[in-house]
């Protein structure tokens, strides 16, 4: 004990000495600048580093920000010129108008009828889940019935898309895919949720027998306002509870199996069901009229980059890649890369704030958690848990959390998060286009060793590098995808006539 007493004492004189010699030090410095100065000769030097060492500790570099934006709209105001002298003006309202009402569809508009089929799917599960809360049918065989009608949900738009592909304009298959998709995401939640309800009730029920039953705050809020309405009803003037006051009465299982319900979560902007949804009490008409003019003017910014820059640039990759001359095909990407970028930044807007916000407002709902700040992700894990926050939720609720509650590791649990994005990202390119190709597979997949890399530049050099790495996916990642779908669309579809 003495030993260890002693080795602290020599320890504390250590850092004393220590102490004492760096301020010492700082004295020394101190006084040395005072005798200089003093000096006749006016100096005028001092011990400084350089603004650009990192020991300087200077952080304001707004100005070469600055220059490095000018630099970026100076070079690309040069593209759009070029652009323009190379093929003229491209954009053409008329064709845009065309192609969106349907050019290329056969007799009867089938995209059309395809989506209307939609809602009988939907009127199947509403039917199944009031028969599951009536008791009718067992439990496993309603749920039997679920899973076929939402997996045949799926089916249908691959197999009647494949055999009669040629009535289906481009525009309108794509149409159908992602409306069948999200009906798809809707109804898992709707059916789960309603599953949750279903145990949660029978749990209370056999708890129930022989024990008094609790009561919720919100419930004993309810019975007083019911009280005092009914008081007021009958004459009595004196009532104390005003509407502010009140409570919301909330909507239990099985109340909430009715068409109106099931049809506003179809329209909601989310994916994830709840029996009772946050809503605002009014509509904000600027914010609707902003919104509006967003979505309006945000589809013309789309289409007119898609006619006049995109269109050009992915026709004239074809042959370098089909070559594989890799110097041209690397200039081709990176020349599609910058129109690409500008037009997944203004559809992220037009998508995620515009559109989404309107129909919030229109429905009343509350929650506009659309999207996080994913421009600041580290690493791509933290970009695909920002960048779309209806399908974040919907995977972590629905099926990351499940997975995980039937023992599987975290791991495992979002290596099949990503496999099912993967599934979802090839089904809405290769089904349309009618090449099933495994490209946005494979490139979704490939998301999880990247995913190694990014935290591994972000623990290494620092976040910045990781942020760095994000982006470099975002820009590159995608232009490749379109060349290689492009040349697999034409080589499949138009082969003959190349020849």
């Amino acid at each position: 004990m003495s030993g260890e007493t002693q080795s602290a004492t020599e320890e504390s004189k250590v850092r004393y000495r220590r102490t004492q010699s760096v301020t010492r030090a700082e004295e020394i410095t101190k006084k040395e600048s005072e005798q200089r100065k003093s000096q006749p000769d006016k100096p005028c030097h001092r011990p400084r580093d350089s603004l650009f060492s990192w020991s300087s500790g200077f952080d304001n570099f707004t100005g070469l920000v600055n220059w490095g934006f000018l630099l970026l709209t100076m070079g690309g105001i040069r593209l759009v010129l070029e652009n323009f002298i190379k093929y003229g003006i491209r954009v053409d309202p008329v064709q845009w108008f065309t192609v969106l009402t349907g050019k290329g569809e056969g007799e009867g508009y089938p995209s059309v009828l395809l989506v209307s089929y939609a809602l009988v799917p939907v009127m199947i599960c509403l039917m199944m889940e009031r028969a599951l809360a009536s008791e009718i049918i067992p439990e496993s065989a309603g749920m039997a019935v679920h899973i076929i009608n939402i997996i045949v949900l799926v089916l249908i738009p691959m197999v009647v898309i494949h055999v009669k592909g040629h009535i289906f304009s481009l525009v309108g298959a794509m149409t159908v895919c992602f409306i069948y998709c999200i009906l798809f995401l809707k109804l898992w939640s709707y059916v789960q949720v309603n599953l949750w309800c279903r145990v949660e009730k029978k749990q209370h029920r056999h708890s129930r027998s022989g024990r008094r039953q609790s009561i919720t705050i919100a419930q004993l809020q309810n019975g007083r306002d019911q009280e005092h309405e009914r008081a007021g009803s009958n004459g009595n003037a004196a009532g104390y509870c005003n509407d502010k006051d009140k409570v919301p009465a909330l909507v239990h299982y099985p109340d909430n199996l009715h068409p109106a319900d099931l049809f506003y979560f179809l329209l909601a902007p989310t994916l994830c069901y709840e029996l009772n949804f946050p809503k605002t009490t009014r509509i904000r008409k600027r914010f609707l009229i902003k919104r509006m003019l967003e979505v309006i003017i945000g589809v013309h910014i789309v289409m007119g980059l898609f006619q006049q820059w995109m269109i050009p640039s992915v026709r004239n990759s074809l042959v370098p890649f089909s070559n594989m001359d890799l110097t041209k095909t690397a200039e081709r990407l990176l020349k599609l890369a910058i129109p690409n970028h500008l037009m997944w930044l203004c559809f992220f807007y037009l998508t995620f704030h515009s559109f989404l916000n309107l129909m919030g407002e229109l429905l009343h709902f509350a929650d506009r958690n659309f999207y996080s700040d994913w421009w600041n992700a580290n690493n791509i894990d933290t970009f695909w848990r920002t960048w779309n926050m209806p399908v974040h939720k919907w995977c972590v609720r629905h099926l990351y959390i499940p997975v995980v509650d039937l023992g599987y590791s975290k791991v495992s649990a979002s290596v099949i998060v990503f496999f099912f994005s993967a599934f979802f990202h090839e089904y809405l390119v290769s089904v349309p286009l009618k090449t099933f190709k495994v490209w946005a597979f494979t490139g979704m997949m490939a998301q999880i060793p990247l995913s190694f890399v990014a935290k591994h530049m972000e623990t290494t050099y620092g976040p910045r590098w990781g942020n760095m790495l994000v982006w470099a996916s975002i820009i590159l990642g995608q232009p490749l995808a379109i060349m290689m779908y492009y040349h697999d669309y034409v080589i499949t579809n138009y082969n003959d006539v190349l020849v």
